[in-house]
């Protein structure tokens, strides 16, 4: 406890502040610390920007467009959503004789998903497949022209694309391009531009990006980049504390631990590799979910699931070795069967099946799985160890 008798020095500095009582001080002294961290993360974000304003340059593109669509790909996470709500803050505080709308195709998955929608201010558009090509403008969020979960028909691209997977995309043909690999989700870009554009962070959007962010950097192979941790600190001093909690703690579907379920009692160990299968998913995002868990087993340096959505075989592929990136493992494992891409530690793919037959599904999970091994060095006559009896 402090003595004032003791101290004198201390005890004038807070009634300075107002309020005697050490606590007091130190709250202060705690409050203009979080303040630097939000001020200094800002400072950094404008020294990046002066040899690469991408913000600016965004803007200018689309300084004389009247009708804005922001979307992302199909059946949306949190960080596609987010990103698309960051993006609509920027547009709507620095364009505003445009008007913006967000739309996403695909259904939204319950769960974290529902959470979100629930507890931000986001608001979607129903998806106009007809009205595309009357927008001025349509901007791309966490996915690239081309892919399957592109919402776009291939004929129609965007004018700008922002994303952190690497894919081969249409670059050249886009007037704005801005894929940073280097970064765990695009809702930490998006955050870069509303700093560096100076637009006001709302508790709201705040708790929106974060969450994103967390959840897309959920699991063992999670590693956020120098980006990421900005935003991580400085948006967890802005965000709505009650949003966030609600959104974390959001209540989970029966279809999600059925999920789980069958990715334990699929999930098969070869060595240093695991894989597992989910026979069906609602959620875009279950298998990644799978992979994260299945990927803190002892001795595991690789997984990879797969699930079944619609006629598409989708997979999500997890490391925490240096052996091979994850990027480079799915492109070695997927060929030409499919796309893919990713990063060091996480990876993403689809497959689209010809009939979705149960024949069919076992068929390309074994060629994946050989395809695999052999890229791994583990040899592809392995036999595989069940992680848990099916019983």
């Amino acid at each position: 406890m402090l003595d004032p008798r003791k101290d004198d020095a201390v005890n004038s500095r807070m009634h300075v502040l107002g309020e005697p009582g050490r606590g007091r001080l130190f709250m202060t002294t705690f409050i203009e610390s979080c303040v630097e961290t939000v001020t200094d993360s800002a400072r950094l974000i404008e020294r990046t920007s002066r040899s690469r304003p991408r913000a600016a340059r965004l803007l200018r593109i689309l300084r004389d467009k009247r009708d804005i669509l922001v979307t992302t790909h199909l059946h949306p996470d949190p960080d596609a959503l987010a990103s698309c709500y960051a993006m609509s803050v920027l547009l709507k505080a620095k364009l505003p004789q445009a008007r913006v709308t967000i739309a996403t195709k695909g259904k939204i998955g319950a769960g974290y998903n529902t959470a979100f929608q629930t507890e931000t201010d986001l608001r979607l558009a129903p998806w106009d497949e007809e009205r595309l090509r009357e927008y001025d403008a349509v901007i791309l969020l966490d996915v690239q022209p081309g892919l399957n979960f592109s919402p776009l028909p291939d004929d129609l691209l965007p004018i700008a694309v922002v994303d952190h997977h690497r894919t081969h995309g249409h670059k050249s043909r886009i007037p704005f391009h801005d894929v940073r690999t280097d970064v765990g989700a695009t809702s930490s870009i998006m955050f870069s531009y509303l700093m560096d554009m100076e637009v006001d962070i709302s508790s709201d959007v705040a708790a929106a990006l974060l969450f994103a962010i967390e959840t897309d950097l959920a699991g063992a192979a999670g590693k956020p980049g120098d980006l990421d941790n900005m935003a991580l600190s400085s948006l967890t001093l802005l965000a709505d504390t009650h949003r966030l909690y609600r959104m974390r703690h959001s209540p989970l579907p029966l279809s999600v631990y059925n999920a789980i379920r069958d990715a334990l009692v699929n999930a098969m160990v070869f060595g240093e590799a695991m894989t597992s299968h989910i026979n069906y998913i609602e959620s875009q995002e279950t298998p990644a979910v799978a992979a994260d868990f299945l990927l803190r087993y002892e001795g595991v340096q690789w997984v990879l699931v797969t699930a079944i959505s619609g006629k598409n075989l989708v997979m999500s592929l997890r490391t925490h070795s240096d052996k091979i990136t994850a990027a480079d493992l799915m492109r070695k494992t997927i060929g030409r069967l499919g796309e893919g891409g990713g990063h060091r530690t996480k990876a993403g793919g689809s497959i689209r099946l010809a009939t979705g037959s149960d024949t069919e599904i076992e068929q390309m999970r074994r060629k994946l799985l050989k395809r695999m091994l052999r890229a791994l060095g583990i040899p592809t006559t392995t036999r595989g160890q069940r992680l848990v009896s099916e019983k």
